[in-house]
């Protein structure tokens, strides 16, 4: 019976030891995949899109697709560009843009 209490108290050892390993392993960042990593990621990436050189990044990226737009002549290409052109502005805030680009990217939305 003594024999049983010894495997049961190192069995329970080697859990607590192994979960202990993994949490300083997440916390140290040993990982790429952890418990807490989701939450965070998302939190970096909300901080990532709201800094001004991302907006100005998309701004130069945006003017440039609307001269490539009104530059075309190619009915096919006016729409691919519109569709890209809606799709990378739903990435960042309509309010950092702008006005002159909203009002291209509204008049793209009406069509």
């Amino acid at each position: 019976m003594k024999q049983i209490g010894i495997w049961v108290g190192v069995f329970v050892l080697l859990v607590v030891a192994c979960v202990a390993i993994g949490q300083i392993g997440n916390a140290a960042g040993l990982w790429n995949v952890s418990f807490w990593g989701t939450r965070r990621a998302d939190a970096e990436r909300k901080v990532f899109v709201n800094t001004n050189s991302y907006v100005q990044g998309k701004v130069d990226y945006l003017s440039r697709l609307r001269l490539a737009y009104k530059s075309s002549d190619s009915l096919t290409q006016k729409a691919a560009l519109k569709e890209t052109i809606l799709s990378e502005a739903a990435n960042v805030d309509r309010n950092k843009l702008p006005g002159d680009l909203r009002a291209f990217i509204n008049t793209l939305e009406e069509e």
